[in-house]
């Protein structure tokens, strides 16, 4: 059944709507990485304290944030295609005038506005790419969009140091007279410029031209990816989806109108979105350099580390590819949650072993071995799991009436939690530790366990017209 449903589908064309859709995943990815390795730089230039730094490298999730949220409205009304094209300017803009801040102030407004192109890119390459592919193909396609986030910023994690390792360091003086970790953000200008050039040769989602009520040119766009006969049952489909209580999209769509209550689709979507930040993902990506090298490892090993880390990411991503439509995405979630909740205990006893050389945290040689391994398996589980599914998931488990609005709202949740760890994790190791930090991340994974099994229906399989909320 699977080869003739191929048969009938312009693969070709697909793919190269993937591609580029993906390429926002990629800026997602540069977007977030490029601060890792440019923390000396920020303290450097704006005199910062801990909880300076914090801000600074947060300051992209409360953008995220915002833009998550508005991004899933936004497209409900202006289309995905063009929500996505208004990121890539975002993405250009803050490039530039991140790199060329001369105040704390201004660096965070900068990269306020790069959050709002990453929070937009977040939620609309998945919902995107899931709303233009078949449904026994979805999920590994839509997985591209996470191998294309870990690309862009092992992308960030190679540029950062080659700059700084071309420098003498990221503080160093490079072209132009502008130290390196400047440069580091003006690098994203290529990448910004690109993806808004490739989004000019993309269709519109064809669900959003039927809810739009433009079905001849849905019908085309259809023909182009399945065929005439195809795409005629397709529009027929998406109707018949909206028939029932379609009217413009709104937030009031979230609850149970039989109840008044939040829907319980909702709530699990939240759920995905929180717990995937709750593990603490993303202190490996954005604190990774000052991570390693609180604990004994120079900066340029800590930027080798960053580069390794990011491969391995790559490649746990390509094993889910291949897993994704054949297992299914709840038992992916399941696998995750239970390996780095051992991985992440791990790192959490390890660090428990420290010692202070010179006023500095270092573990030993062997232990510090074992911390590497085990944040390196523990970056493997994530990718091979929660890293691409809940993303796949989110584009793809509301029904079509509410899915911009949960999109909106699970995006809101997911970048404010981020925002919460990331922005926490300096003053945490600092105060409670390591050890208790690593640990309070170890206990959210092992809580996800649970929640997957209680709250996520799978999706696999299943066409986005016969989604139930």
């Amino acid at each position: 059944m699977y080869q003739a449903q191929l048969e009938r589908v312009n693969m070709a064309f697909i793919a190269a709507i993937v591609a580029v859709a993906t390429i926002g995943g990629f800026m997602f990815g540069y977007d977030s990485g490029v601060i890792n390795g440019t923390q000396d730089g920020l303290e450097r230039a704006f005199d910062l304290s801990k909880l300076g730094t914090g801000l600074n490298v947060g300051a992209i999730l409360v953008g995220c944030a915002a833009g998550a949220f508005i991004a899933g409205r936004l497209a409900d009304r202006l289309g995905r295609r063009n929500v996505m094209m208004i990121a890539a300017v975002l993405f250009l803009l803050s490039a530039l005038a991140a790199g060329a801040a001369g105040s704390s102030a201004v660096f965070i407004i900068a990269r306020l506005i790069g959050g709002i192109g990453v929070g937009a890119a977040s939620v609309l390459s998945p919902v995107y790419i899931s709303e233009v592919t078949p449904a026994h193909i979805r999920g590994r396609l839509s997985s591209v969009q996470q191998i294309m986030i870990i690309t862009g910023l092992t992308g960030a994690f190679v540029a950062n140091y080659a700059l700084a390792h071309s420098a003498g360091g990221s503080t160093a003086p490079f072209w132009l007279g502008y130290p390196a970790w400047r440069w580091m953000f003006w690098m994203q200008v290529i990448p910004a410029a690109v993806y808004f050039l490739a989004l000019l040769f993309i269709p519109e989602s064809p669900r959003f031209l039927v809810v739009r009520g433009r079905i001849a040119e849905a019908e085309a766009v259809l023909a182009r990816l399945f065929g005439p006969q195809e795409a005629r049952r397709k529009v027929e489909e998406i109707r018949a989806s909206l028939a029932a209580d379609h009217h413009k999209p709104k937030l009031s769509d979230l609850l149970d109108k039989s109840t008044g209550r939040v829907r319980r689709i909702v709530w699990a979507g939240i759920g995905i979105a929180i717990f995937q930040q709750l593990v603490g993902i993303n202190i490996v990506f954005y604190y990774g350099a000052v991570l390693w090298q609180s604990v004994g490892f120079s900066e340029n090993d800590a930027l080798k580390i960053n580069i390794l880390s990011g491969t391995l990411s790559i490649l746990a991503c390509l094993v889910t590819v291949g897993l994704i439509d054949r297992i299914g995405r709840k038992p992916l979630l399941l696998i995750g949650s239970a390996g780095m909740a051992v991985t992440l205990g791990t790192m959490a006893a390890c660090f428990a072993t420290a010692g202070f050389v010179d006023g500095s945290l270092h573990l030993s040689d062997q232990v510090g071995l074992i911390a590497l391994i085990a944040a390196n398996l523990y970056v493997i589980f994530f990718n091979l799991s929660w890293g691409p599914v809940m993303w796949v998931m989110l584009g793809e488990m509301f029904p079509n009436q509410i899915r911009g609005s949960g999109l909106a709202v699970s995006g809101f949740a997911q970048w404010i939690a981020n925002f919460a760890i990331s922005v926490s994790f300096p003053a945490l190791a600092a105060g409670v530790g390591l050890p208790v930090t690593y640990g309070f991340y170890a206990l959210s994974a092992f809580a996800s366990f649970f929640f997957v099994r209680a709250m996520v229906n799978e999706t696999r399989g299943r066409e986005l017209e016969d989604m139930e909320g």
